[in-house]
């Protein structure tokens, strides 16, 4: 038991000297490191010439501090390079990128002067079809009083674009237009129905010409002078199709000693047509028929000398010239 208590004396004994022995160790350790670093390092600098030759003295302190702070500031030259670099090379992505977008504005600019330029002729033909109409419907031309104002050179406001303004104006011409176009829409087929409706047509297809006309004609069987009252239209042939010249209903199908085998057809606005000389019928009576269709086949039958269709057209209880309503076509043709 005293002997374990002597050891642990001893062992406490021996901290202290241990301590105190690595301080001296470390203290002549610093000494000689000042020792070392205060040692001078004689630069001499001899020129070429008999100018006196130059000595620079440095310690291993201040040589040990050049070079630490050489290479601190080498390591700061390459972490701006690099970062200039990196910069660079970003701003020459910024400014292709911005090329590129030149570019499409360039291109957006030349689509909307076309887009305007095509909307003045829109403007222009939309102006001319609704005046030609009887009744010109409100729209632009009657808001604005001429739809061209929507497309004059305006000033544009300050830090605008000019081409946001004209796409501006064209949308709204274009929302104005949307009535008249309905209304023109609607006119025309008004106006279609009612050119279907008035025989309007030739009513023979294929090649044809007039052997007679609607008037004072001489009676070819018997030499003097009468009224034919319709037009005979002549092929040369017979079995040629004869068309309805307008909608409408079939009244009478039949023959007469004169006309042959004929058809009658009850149209809107008080017309009555009627086909003369038919070799065969191909409609009954009471039977609607359409404009252009087939009724029956151009003959030679009744009082003629030779195959043609004679025509003729009523408006309420006179007759009246064929021709002048095949003209009602023409002129609408021509207007549309």
């Amino acid at each position: 038991m005293s002997t374990l208590r002597n050891n642990k004396k001893k062992e406490k004994a021996r901290v202290p000297v241990r301590s105190a022995v690595a301080g001296a160790s470390f203290r002549v350790f610093l000494s000689r490191v000042r020792k070392a670093g205060r040692q001078k390092l004689t630069i001499m600098l001899v020129p070429h010439t008999e100018k006196r030759i130059l000595n620079l003295q440095l310690s291993y302190f201040a040589l040990w501090g050049i070079l630490f702070a050489a290479v601190l500031v080498f390591s700061v030259f390459l972490f701006s390079a690099a970062r200039f670099s990196d910069t660079a090379n970003r701003l020459q992505s910024r400014s292709s990128d911005l090329a590129s977008t030149q570019i499409r504005l360039d291109s957006i600019r030349i689509q909307t002067r076309e887009l305007v330029t095509a909307a003045k002729r829109f403007e222009s033909a939309l102006s001319g079809t609704l005046g030609r109409g009887r009744q010109s419907p409100p729209g632009p031309a009657a808001q604005a009083g001429a739809p061209s104002i929507l497309f004059e050179p305006q000033s544009p406001e300050l830090g605008s674009v000019p081409e946001i303004g004209e796409l501006t104006r064209v949308t709204d011409y274009l929302e104005k237009s949307v009535d008249p176009l309905a209304q023109l829409g609607v006119l025309l087929q008004n106006q279609s129905a009612v050119l279907t409706e008035i025989p309007n047509i030739w009513p023979v297809k294929g090649a044809s010409h007039i052997s007679m006309y609607y008037g004072q004609n001489e009676n070819p069987f018997t030499g003097q002078w009468y009224i034919h009252k319709g037009v005979d239209i002549s092929t040369y042939r017979s079995g040629d199709p004869v068309i309805s010249t307008a909608d409408g209903r079939v009244a009478a199908t039949g023959f007469d000693p004169n006309l042959g085998n004929y058809i009658k057809i009850q149209h809107s606005h008080g017309f009555t047509t009627k086909y003369g000389h038919l070799m065969a019928f191909r409609v009954a009576k009471g039977q609607k028929v359409q404009q252009g269709q087939v009724i029956g086949l151009l003959g030679n039958t009744g009082l003629t000398a030779a195959p043609n269709l004679d025509y003729e057209v009523q408006v309420g209880t006179g007759v009246i010239d064929p021709l002048k309503c095949l003209n009602i076509r023409a002129a609408a043709t021509a207007t549309d």
